[in-house]
């Protein structure tokens, strides 16, 4: 991701920390929302605009958080960039942003995101160590790109610059994060598909495609060069201006021969592009392929061995947010993290920052099928009960670790973004 589906993851310190929580809500303390009766309900109700686009953005989800706090939400839906475009132009216009990790390198510069307190976050200590040391069960992961361990602490709570080392400041909270791979129908391939380099392969010439979002799709590309064998990059995710023209030649090379079916931007459009059997490979979205298979067509997210592309988003709070709206704010990410919205988006096959709350919210067959990689013991179901896995089947990837291990980079801003763009709209126009 981008966002899967946007149209263009205890110390002694963290024990204490418990601890003060704990007395903090005994003697009233609960402006913050971490006390079981937040401040904000004794007081006339307020809205919290929140901007970002549509993964989380979930009726759902709102509409529990309103029963459960009295506070409401009010969605502001756009793409990936209006989001980063908003945070540097407009901080004004939202009271909570939910933004990918790579936009935070436009993003904190400008000042207008504020450090949030970890101390205010009742599980920050909780957080999977994926987006603070960069870790899955104790093994560091590919961190080519815009790895979340990066940028996700601040020098301070009003600091323009990220930290080299953990610190009580996040930029952002993490909301969901995954791992991309491609889709294919195995049904027409019909045989083994291992690696990156098969986007490419002139056996499937008219039925392939690839993402049409220039900072995704070029990570993508990145991967089937190497693959192939034309080029180790240092790093995927920062290219040279010479790493972007030999990724894009062999592109425009492959488009001129008639590899690609289509160039696409749309998450519909990957579904119905795999659905028709127009397209046979290409890059895909988690929720999509579950979408063609709700269709009751076999497609599967193909585990690869060069690894996975993977994304990650998180919420951040403007730098003039203030008052009883900042401590909606703070009571927000606290309900997010406590497990209700955890469980509701891995039962959507994405994967949830806290994974201990989530599971307490999850039966334990569901747990085992998206989490462990387990046979579903029964029918696996999509919050509005559609059924998306029979009983017997297995999440494509496996476990979490096994998914989440296998990274190989993040999604990125290159230092040369603008070029790299010029060059991907050259692709497109070729």
């Amino acid at each position: 991701m981008t966002i899967e589906n946007d149209p263009s993851a205890p110390s002694s310190a963290a024990l204490q920390r418990r601890s003060v929580l704990k007395a903090a809500a005994g003697v009233g303390v609960a402006a913050t929302g971490l006390a079981g009766f937040p401040f904000v309900h004794a007081q006339e109700k307020i809205t919290l605009r929140y901007l970002g686009t549509a993964v989380n953005q979930d009726k759902a989800i709102a509409e529990k958080f309103e029963a459960d706090t009295g506070i409401k939400i009010q969605y502001i839906p756009v793409n990936t960039d209006v989001v980063t475009q908003r945070a540097v132009t407009s901080p004004n216009s939202f009271d909570l942003i939910d933004t990918e990790y790579f936009s935070l390198k436009k993003i904190v510069p400008t000042g207008n995101l504020k450090g949030i307190d970890t101390k205010k976050i009742k599980n920050a200590d909780k957080i999977t160590p994926l987006f603070t040391t960069g870790t899955v069960a104790g093994k560091a992961v590919g961190d080519q790109g815009t790895a979340p361990k990066k940028v996700i602490f601040l020098e301070g709570e009003k600091s323009k610059k990220f930290a080299a080392a953990p610190t009580q400041f996040m930029s952002l909270i993490p909301t969901v994060y995954n791992a991309d791979t491609l889709g294919i129908r195995p049904d027409l391939i019909k045989r083994p598909i291992e690696s990156w380099k098969e986007l490419l392969n002139p056996e499937f010439k008219g039925k392939a495609a690839i993402l049409n979002i220039p900072s995704i799709g070029i990570m993508d590309a990145a991967m089937v060069v190497e693959a192939m064998g034309l080029y180790k990059y240092p790093d995927k995710g920062n290219m040279t201006k010479k790493e972007i023209d030999l990724t894009i030649k062999t592109l425009i090379e492959a488009k001129k021969a008639g590899q690609f079916r289509s160039l696409w931007k749309d998450f519909n459009e990957s579904v119905n592009l795999m659905a028709s059997g127009e397209v046979v490979i290409q890059s895909m979205w988690s929720p999509a392929v579950t979408a063609v298979r709700t269709k009751g067509i076999d497609c599967v997210f193909q585990p690869l061995k060069e690894g996975y592309r993977a994304w990650a988003a998180g919420f951040g709070l403007p730098a003039t947010l203030s008052g009883r709206k900042l401590d909606g704010a703070y009571e927000f990410i606290n309900w997010f993290l406590d497990g209700w919205a955890g469980a509701y988006l891995n039962r959507q096959g994405y994967y949830s920052a806290v994974l201990d709350t989530a599971k307490a919210k999850m039966e334990a067959y569901e747990w085992a099928y998206w989490m462990e990689g387990k046979a579903a013991e029964k029918d696996i179901k999509a919050p509005n009960g559609e059924l998306l896995a029979k009983a017997g089947a297995k999440r494509d990837g496996g476990s979490y670790e096994q998914r989440m291990g296998g990274i190989a980079c993040w999604n990125a801003l290159m230092d040369e973004n603008t070029y790299m763009v010029q060059k991907w709209n050259e692709f497109v126009a070729a």
